[in-house]
């Protein structure tokens, strides 16, 4: 399947709030991969090690790597439930940890899967959600002469320009999103005469 566009969390967030005594504090955090996703929940746990729970989901690219935990509280009433809020939200690459001190007075099943996607949704919402559009990485190597013609037409293109290197020549390392690429790509080779060559370095999900 093609990606062309994912959201992501802009940054990490902490929420909390109180249901009947009971004090939920939700944290959301950005995660490139699974072994990430364990860290924090580790971190967190460390964390609040005197909390009554710490439950969590999180789920990783397109939804392949998928997990979460009740972390002793009823089957299916919180891990779950964290875990279709991250779904709904459309948010990928994310971890949320709830931490739950009881308060004393018991939700009930429905309550506390009330306010485990409460404080999952809060969490996710604190942390901002920005859409992420697949970039396709290039690099170019150009002479002095030619780079300030080169910048104009880059910058035309709402490219991410990652380095660029002054040497003998001058090398740059940029972004493109995938949608204007082949058409940066012509345009480069007409002006140029195709003496500029774009060398395909790797692609990323990224937002400008």
């Amino acid at each position: 399947m093609n990606i062309e566009k994912i959201k992501r969390l802009k940054h990490s967030a902490e929420i909390e709030f109180t249901e009947k005594k009971s004090l939920f504090i939700g944290y959301s955090a950005i995660v490139k991969n699974e072994e990430e996703a364990l860290q924090i929940i580790k971190e967190r746990k460390k964390r609040f090690s005197d909390a009554t729970h710490n439950v969590y989901a999180y789920m990783i690219g397109d939804g392949a790597v998928a997990r979460y935990s009740d972390d002793g509280e009823p089957q299916g009433t919180s891990g779950m439930p964290t875990l279709n809020a991250i779904r709904m939200s459309g948010i990928t690459d994310v971890c949320v940890v709830i931490t739950r001190y009881f308060g004393g007075i018991l939700l009930g099943a429905g309550g506390l899967v009330r306010a485990y996607s409460t404080a999952a949704s809060m969490a996710l919402e604190a942390g901002e959600i920005a859409v992420f559009e697949k970039y396709l990485e290039y690099k170019i190597e150009c002479t002095y002469s030619d780079y300030n013609r080169l910048q104009a037409i880059l910058s035309s293109y709402n490219v991410i320009v990652d380095s660029t290197e002054f040497s003998s020549n001058i090398t740059v390392l940029f972004a493109v999103p995938e949608d204007k690429s082949e058409k940066l790509k012509s345009n480069i080779t007409e002006i140029f005469a195709a003496k500029l060559i774009l060398e395909a370095v790797g692609e990323r999900f990224d937002t400008k």
